[in-house]
Formats: structure tokens, sequence, C-alpha cells
């Protein structure tokens, strides 16, 4: 198999092509990482990372490795270097796979080390290598951090991408040139993953009334069921990161067909139920009255509902 380090440009078999338009409107507003940083240090020549100035951003981020392997989420980990020890490194500095956290700085630190050849960073790739391993379920999925709590972090957690990038930076480790130096039985096991989460991905997909549709933004870790995470984000159906679920398994090539069943069955599910925004007159004083003169906005595209019914679980969780 062959899985880019980026979502690959979307190539659609014929016999998906009748829900097409309604695929690539959902699929502009699938859910973006959150990395601060460490992704647009990523974006720099080969040659910039041999320089003086990589290498010092590069420690900034090792100082932010914690003995599990991970790294923390919702900081610019190159700016400055950690001001404590390892062992600091809990509570919200805790090593975390949700936001973007940890996939960046392995891909980063794997760059420095095809440029300078330091053991230092190659010791750091194969620690977060092992952390990623090392926290999949046997069931195939990813919690939020490793370990995991007794909360919803547990679940496996598709929301916001986080088992997404998880897998995709293991498509990298497993076949990529640009992780050829990573030990073969280390890429091995990452191939292995892989194809562990995709069978996670496969199963935990919703049925209802008899019919495959998407995926909830976070799944029971052992029986695979939907599950609910803060009080408004009760278990539902996730447009948004069912868009990037999707997206994965149609760079899977060639696809098993279970893969295909799953994705024409989410594809259609996108297809008749696109969120399509509605411009209303709600009259004033007397007249006002909810969804009067209300019509489909011209100026707004169709997109897929981050939870559906998310602003009406939430106003019920603030009664």
């Amino acid at each position: 198999m062959i899985f880019p380090s980026r979502p690959p440009p979307l190539i659609i078999p014929p016999r998906w092509l009748a829900v097409r338009f309604a695929w690539l409107l959902l699929l502009a507003s699938a859910p973006a990482a959150i990395a601060e940083g460490t992704r647009d240090f990523l974006k720099k020549p080969e040659s910039w990372f041999a320089t003086g100035e990589a290498k010092t951003i590069a420690a900034n981020i090792l100082s932010y490795q914690s003995d599990y392997g991970g790294w923390p989420k919702n900081l610019d980990l190159t700016a400055a270097p950690f001001a404590g020890k390892a062992v600091d490194l809990v509570g919200e500095l805790k090593p975390i796979f949700d936001n973007g956290a940890t996939t960046d700085e392995v891909r980063l630190l794997a760059k420095m080390f095809r440029a300078t050849k330091d053991a230092r960073y190659l010791r750091s790739v194969e620690d977060g290598i092992d952390y990623v391993l090392i926290a999949q379920y046997p069931t195939g999925g990813w919690p939020q951090f490793y370990p995991p709590d007794r909360q919803y972090h547990r679940h496996i957690t598709f929301n916001d991408g986080a088992m997404v990038r998880i897998m995709e930076l293991l498509g990298e480790i497993a076949d990529s040139e640009a992780f050829a130096f990573v030990d073969a039985d280390l890429r091995c096991a990452a191939r292995s993953a892989f194809r562990r989460g995709l069978e996670c991905i496969v199963k935990s997909q919703i049925t209802v009334q008899g019919k495959l549709t998407a995926w909830c933004a976070q799944h029971e870790e052992i029986d695979l069921r939907s599950r609910p995470a803060r009080l408004y984000e009760l278990a539902s159906l996730s447009g948004a990161e069912s868009v990037g679920i999707v997206q994965l398994l149609m760079s899977v090539d060639p696809p098993s067909p279970e893969i295909v069943r799953a994705i024409e069955a989410a594809v259609a599910w996108f297809a008749v139920r696109a969120d399509r925004r509605l411009a209303c007159d709600r009259g004033v004083g007397e007249e006002r009255t909810a969804g009067r003169g209300c019509a489909a906005d011209p100026r707004h595209v169709a997109r897929p509902a981050h939870f559906r019914g998310r602003r009406k679980t939430a106003r019920r969780a603030r009664a």
C-alpha cells in the first residue's frame, strides 16, 4: 500500500460519480489540525534542517517530549525550551494526540535526522513512534491521549481528526522514503497498526435502520459503540469527522470490499444530509415567528454539520 503524507488529491471511481458534487462540498469543510509552530517549519526546504536555526528549534521540541514519547498540545513548542523536567510534563502538558499534537513533531524530527544524522533525533522519532503504537487499543483505535483516563478521553477519538492524523503518520512511517531510516521491525509494526486502524474504522461505522451511515466523534474502545463526550456532545453522527475518515479510506489502494462499502455508504449519507444554511425573515413585534419566510440561502454551499443537533443539545444542557 502507499499512504501519502498529506490527504491525496480526490480520485473518485466511476461508481461514486453520482455523489461527487456533494462529496467535494463536504470535503471543503473538513476539520483542520490546530497544531501551532511545528507545522509551519515542516514547510521549510530540506537544506534548512541542517542549519543552526533548525537545530535550536529541534532542541526546543525535544525538551517537550515526555517519557512516554509524545508531546503536549496547544503550545508553540518551537518558541522556547521547556523550563522544567520530563516528570513535569503532566496535566495540561501531558502527551496527547488531540489538536495536531505529537504527529508533526515526529515528522519534523525525522527531517532533522535525515539532514544531520544526529542520533538524538533518531531516538526521539523512535520514542514518538513507540508512543503511537503502545497507545493503540486491541480493537484498533486510539484514545485522545495515553495513558488514558476514565473520562470520555479514553474512547476511540475521531474528534477533530485525531485518529485520522495518527493513521496518516503510520502510513508514512510504513512506506514513505521520509522514514526509510527507521528500523524495519518498527516500520512493519506501523503498517500492522495502520491495518488494524482500518478494521476499526470499518467496524465502527454506525448502522441506522439497517443502513451504514457515518461515524461518531468518539466510539467505545471495547465494543465500538458511539459514545458521548462533554455534556453538550451527545453520541451522534458527526459529519465533519466522517469526512476526514472517508478521505483516509479513499487513499487506500487497493481498497478492500469492506472499505469500498464503507465509503459508498458514507458518501451517500453525506449527499442527502448536507447542512444548507437558511436565510429567514422572522418579522418584528407580533409578526415575529420562528421559521417565517425561511428559504435556502444561495450565498452558502452545502456543508456537513459537525454534530447533528449539537446546538439543540447545548441549549438543553444550559436549561
